[in-house]
Parts: structure tokens; C-alpha cells; sequence
């Protein structure tokens, strides 16, 4: 492991640190529920009692999103989340650190292979995370398996992105739940403008009792994309 200079808690969220390296650069980061265990070749930092797990913005949409200022996180200790499209398990090892064993990350992925990955990359490691082997425009063939949750995060390269969000809000969204969507506006239609895209989908869940708080964009780690957050009215 490399030396370091500094860990520091995140000004604003809970689970969410700064790892300032001997380099002197200033990396995201979240304390490591499987020490010793690097996901996906993210560099892990020994301080005191505890190792953290640098968090690439280039790698992960919800670390985009805090970098580029999102202004609050519904994602903290204990918390219950639904993932859909949580592809190997790069940005849900994350989630996973920061609910810690008292929450649960339900993993929705429908590529075979990804799934393969994530079961044992993060499943073998973690007993907070639990695979769905499910395609998320289909909540309710995993409505048996998935308890109400708090936060719903959808990361889904779909048309329909804001229809399946929906979707899946109805079947498992707690009242006054929370939700956080990335919106990827090439796979909505690659011939309007992002920003129309981003409206559209917004007007969406805006029909569907899904009221946004904050949308941001996620240049220059993601190109044409967008993190929304949401809350159910």
C-alpha cells in the first residue's frame, strides 16, 4: 500500500472520505468493508485501525456527481438500496462501504457475465450485497426478493430510463423514499440535444410522483450524462 499523508471525512456525507496521497493528490474515497480486497484495481490506503479504497470519478457516475457538487447524498449507514444496472459491482462496492452491515444493496444486473463478476468480486466479500440476475424493465419478476427500500439508484443504458426508475419506485420505494438516476442521453435518443433529454426524462418522473431536487452534469468524467436526484411525493 502507498504512504499516506491524510484521511479526512467529507464535509457533507456520511461513509464518504478525502485520501490526500503521498503524491499530495486528493482522491474520493470510502472505508473498505472487505479489507485487503481491492474491487476493481483502486488503490487502498491504510490509516489507522481502518484501510479506505479511493473512489475514480471515471469509474463510478455517483462519484462524478459528488465531485461536481451534488448537494446531498440519501445513501448513508444502515440505509436499503436497490441498484439497477449494477453491472461488475464497481460503483455498488461503494454503496456497500457506506451502508456498512447494518444496510443492504440489492444488485439488479441482466448480463450474465457482469453478474458472474459481481458474485465474486463483492458477494464472496460482503454479506450486504445480494445479486438479482433480473432485467430491471421487469420489477416484478424479483418482487418476491427485494423488500422496500430507501434510495433506488438506477444506472440503466435503456431508452425507457426514467419509465423503468418509475417502475421499480412503485413496487419498492418507501414513502418519502429517495432516488438517484443517471441519465446516460445517448441511450435515450442520440439525435436531441442532452439537456432536452435530461428535461424530458425529468418531465417523466415528474408525472410519476418523482420530484426532482438537483440534476447534475457529469462532464468532464462522463460525456452527455447526468446524475439526478429525486425524491417520491
Amino acid at each position: 500500500m502507498p504512504a499516506h499523508e491524510d484521511v479526512k471525512k467529507h464535509e457533507k456525507f456520511e461513509g464518504v472520505y478525502w485520501v490526500q496521497l503521498e503524491d499530495r493528490s486528493k482522491r474520493l474515497a470510502t472505508k473498505n468493508l472487505a479489507p485487503k480486497i481491492s474491487v476493481y484495481g483502486e488503490t487502498l490506503v491504510a490509516f489507522g485501525e481502518d484501510e479506505y479504497r479511493t473512489w475514480d470519478a471515471y469509474r463510478s457516475k455517483l462519484a462524478a456527481a459528488i465531485l461536481r457538487h451534488l448537494r446531498a447524498l440519501p445513501i448513508r449507514r444502515g440505509s436499503s438500496v436497490l441498484y439497477l444496472g449494477s453491472a461488475s459491482g464497481t460503483t455498488a462496492s461503494h454503496v456497500s462501504d457506506i451502508v456498512e452491515d447494518q444496510g443492504r444493496v440489492f444488485c439488479v444486473e441482466f448480463a450474465q457475465r457482469s453478474m458472474r463478476e459481481l458474485i465474486d468480486t463483492l458477494c464472496e466479500n460482503r454479506t450486504n450485497v445480494y445479486p438479482i440476475l433480473a432485467d430491471a424493465r421487469m420489477p416484478e419478476k424479483y418482487r418476491s426478493t427485494v423488500d422496500r427500500v430507501d434510495v433506488i439508484y438506477a444506472d440503466v443504458a435503456q431508452p425507457e430510463q426514467a419509465k423503468i426508475l418509475a417502475d421499480n419506485a412503485d413496487l419498492f420505494l418507501k414513502p418519502n423514499g429517495q432516488a438517484l438516476m443517471a441519465i446516460k442521453s445517448r441511450s435515450v435518443d442520440v439525435t436531441m440535444d442532452p439537456s432536452d433529454v435530461f428535461r424530458q426524462e425529468i418531465g417523466i418522473l415528474r408525472k410519476r410522483h418523482l420530484r426532482e431536487i438537483q440534476t447534475v452534469r457529469l462532464e468532464p468524467y462522463e460525456k452527455d450524462h447526468a446524475l439526478v436526484h429525486l425524491t417520491r411525493e
